[in-house]
């Protein structure tokens, strides 16, 4: 097999939720410039159809699809909306971090409903068509506050190691069948989603020095990455968390 086919994805369909900005974003093109079709999910109409004029533009395919992930329902809807799937990238989700004796239920119902309710949800819809075909990725989207408290992990940090666990469960379910399952865990990265600590000159730049590499990270370290985890390249990497961080994770 050469290169192209190891790491080429034409004729295999992509969703990616929260592909409209940051992180997903940077991975749903990353997959069409690799020759999937691309479904970008998400909440505002406006900012899927400039993801999707950009991958065009860029000689990709692509198409939108809104969704709220905040109920199963949502989810649900989705899931219907998707249709057969190849390649599911988990990367919608709320990073709501009131200090620890502050977090209420409404705001920790909140945050499982999207960081972890919704992977679950779109996983059960979608694993079926992907073992029935024989060829399936589930690429999820954690945090360094799964593995190491700070800055208020509360709900937050509690779900994305909830979303981790979730992928070891579908690694072990679904494998055999051509199915794997694998989480990108990044530092830090400046996107909307880090809007609070990304206003703090002095965190960012701590952050930053934290890291092995020199600088905190920015969307485009994922495409790679993701591009790998979704190809036919990864196909003996399964169940595994695999930090993209700069070295922020080894010190």
């Amino acid at each position: 097999m050469d290169v192209r086919q190891l790491f080429g994805l034409d004729g295999r369909t992509a969703l990616v939720t929260g592909g409209s900005s940051g992180i997903g974003r940077a991975i749903a093109v990353a997959l069409a410039d690799a020759g999937a079709h691309v479904l970008v999910a998400a909440r505002t109409q406006s900012m899927i159809d400039e993801t999707v004029a950009e991958i065009r533009t860029r000689g990709g395919s692509a198409e939108g699809r809104p969704a709220d992930l905040s109920t199963r329902a949502g989810a649900h809807e989705l899931a219907d909306a998707a249709g057969d799937v190849d390649i599911l990238v988990n990367s919608a989700g709320v990073n709501l971090r009131p200090p620890m004796a502050e977090l209420d239920e409404a705001t920790w119902d909140a945050t499982m409903r999207v960081n972890l309710d919704a992977p679950f949800v779109l996983g059960q819809r979608l694993a079926p068509g992907m073992v029935s075909r024989g060829y399936g990725r589930f690429i999820h989207i954690s945090s360094q506050q799964a593995h190491r408290p700070f800055a208020s992990s509360g709900a937050y940090g509690v779900s994305k190691a909830a979303l981790e666990g979730l992928a070891r469960s579908q690694a072990e379910a679904w494998s055999k069948s051509g199915v794997t399952s694998n989480v990108l865990v990044p530092g830090f990265v400046q996107t909307p989603l880090n809007r609070r600590l990304s206003s703090e000159p002095a965190t960012v730049e701590a952050l930053a020095a934290r890291t092995l590499i020199g600088r905190n990270g920015v969307p485009e370290d994922f495409a790679g990455p993701a591009v790998f985890l979704a190809s036919p390249a990864s196909a003996y990497v399964t169940g595994q968390s695999i930090p993209v961080d700069g070295g922020f994770s080894v010190h």
